[in-house]
């Protein structure tokens, strides 16, 4: 990576499709800090969505009959164990698996406070290796957005290996009207400290479109005291319902149902985002 301004500043202005930024980002000990407060923050849903949305979300997928008492749940990037715990308290045995050290161990700590049976594993999840254990797969906030397509691919090829015969994977996408409503990001910014770095530090934002390709790119370039530059970008490929159901029926999945939202909400196009049940194909 570059690491000073000239470098970064010669680069060409939009990076190519799925390029990736720094390999510390969601794991690097000061962000990880930021993104768990930002995780339990119930002003705003910058990194998990709200309790009050969590909470109807369990609800719904239990009362749907899709998650059932006894179920064998993998929650995958499941952070400080906001769905697992809610998840185990309904009488589920729940895997969380996410790649930061700091979320996981908030989620162990928790879970031992409220006397919750949660496996807890700090570990990146494509190197997960189950088969034909779990009732259902679980990712929650448009994760499954910010992979490319091999790497997507990949994804859901694990998640078909853990589930039993007949299982469910639950999850959802942003689509495009989502990002177009939201729009690019494009400022810059004098911090003496904040979500980047705990000193003082300069932020650019930038946001890039890839329409042929339905992705987006929010970059941020972070420029500290001593003049290092990093950069860390978040890829963002949306989806429509008939392509991401394209998508999982060529890689062994039917989908059962969808909705607007994880919470419910009856599903009709144009909406923020799709949410998916999809079955194990045999």
């Amino acid at each position: 990576m570059p690491h000073n301004l000239f470098s970064i500043f010669s680069q060409p202005l939009k990076p190519p499709l799925f390029e990736p930024g720094e390999p510390r980002f969601w794991d690097d000990p000061y962000i990880s800090k930021s993104m768990l407060e930002a995780h339990l923050n119930q002003t705003h849903d910058g990194a998990s969505r709200k309790n009050a949305e969590i909470e109807k979300t369990v609800c719904h997928l239990v009362t749907s009959g899709f998650l059932k008492t006894g179920d064998r749940v993998l929650d995958l990037g499941c952070g400080p164990g906001l769905y697992s715990s809610r998840l185990c308290f309904e009488g589920m045995k729940v895997t969380g698996i996410d790649l930061s050290r700091r979320s996981i161990d908030y989620a162990r700590a928790q879970a031992e406070r409220d006397g919750h049976d949660i496996d807890y594993i700090c570990a990146d999840f494509f190197n997960i290796d189950y088969e034909g254990i779990f009732d259902a797969v679980l990712q929650v906030y448009g994760e499954i957005c910010t992979f490319s397509d091999e790497k997507r691919d990949m994804l859901l090829s694990l998640v078909r290996r853990a589930l039993k015969d007949d299982g469910i994977f639950i999850f959802d996408v942003s689509t495009r009207e989502l990002r177009m409503r939201e729009g690019l990001k494009n400022r810059w910014y004098f911090s003496e400290g904040g979500f980047w770095r705990p000193g003082r530090h300069f932020v650019l934002e930038e946001g890039f479109d890839y329409p042929e390709n339905d992705t987006w790119l929010n970059q941020y370039i972070i420029v500290d005291e001593d003049g290092t530059v990093k950069v860390y970008r978040l890829w963002l490929h949306d989806y429509s319902l008939e392509i991401i159901s394209r998508i999982l029926e060529k890689n062994g999945f039917k989908v059962e149902q969808a909705w607007n939202s994880l919470s419910g909400e009856l599903y009709s196009k144009g909406g923020d985002w799709i949410a998916i049940a999809a079955r194990k194909a045999q």
